[in-house]
């Protein structure tokens, strides 16, 4: 039950939500937040939820591309249920598992939020979906810094450690971007750098999500409860 929570469903999640979004991309009909006469999907000029709405910024119908990536964004829960699961890999100590209990609860809503973000296409709950997206990342601060701490403090390698550590700093210097960075309308080079660091802290937390397994996996062995 362990493995399957904290080592397959970690690795299943992240791998999905790569290939829809590749594939959300190819179905993209076109259009970006300053130019509807984009053709197609455009890496650096595309925000990521742009996948998710129900016609594309062109103004088409985007129907294959907003299912294959709500779904991707929806399947997010399972991460966070699946991190519910972790703190019982700690119970050997008593202040790593009640550390990894609130990690877990922070990592448990942020993916909530995500999956909000999938549940509320931008052009349909424009505020709802705002208020997701924005969120999702600020909530997991707290999740990464207590996991570093509970990682730190057990046998897991400490590259675990420093990657988490890392995630952090990512995605805090990323919340402090979306405060002060200025907005994506001002021009199409504003557009292209929130475009492009939101993808690199998206595909950089969901690395992070995958890499994890494996050091979960390490502290099945541990306390052979697989």
């Amino acid at each position: 039950m362990y493995n399957f929570f904290t080592v397959t469903i970690l690795r299943f999640v992240p791998i999905y939500f790569v290939i829809s979004c590749l594939v959300a991309a190819y179905f993209y009909p076109g259009g970006n937040l300053l130019d509807p006469q984009q053709v197609g999907y455009s890496f650096n000029h595309n925000f990521l939820s742009d996948l998710g709405g129900y016609t594309s910024r062109s103004g088409e119908i985007n129907f294959l591309s907003q299912f294959f990536f709500n779904l991707s964004m929806f399947l997010f829960v399972a991460v966070g249920i699946g991190f519910l699961f972790v703190p019982m890999l700690f119970k050997d100590n008593k202040i790593n598992f009640y550390s990894a209990i609130i990690g877990s609860f922070f990592f448990f809503i942020g993916t909530v939020f995500f999956a909000g973000v999938g549940l509320t296409p931008h052009d349909l709950y424009r505020s709802e979906h705002i208020f997701f997206a924005i969120n999702a990342f600020r909530i997991l601060m707290p999740a990464g810094l207590i996991y570093v701490f509970v990682f730190f403090r057990s046998s897991v390698p400490n590259f675990y450690a420093y990657l988490t550590l890392a995630f952090f700093i990512f995605t805090t210097s990323y919340v402090l971007y979306q405060l002060f960075g200025g907005s994506p309308f001002d021009s199409i080079d504003a557009l292209k750098q929130h475009v492009t660091i939101q993808k690199f802290i998206a595909f950089a937390s969901t690395i992070n999500i995958f890499v994890l397994s494996f050091g979960f996996k390490t502290r099945i062995k541990y306390l052979s409860i697989a």
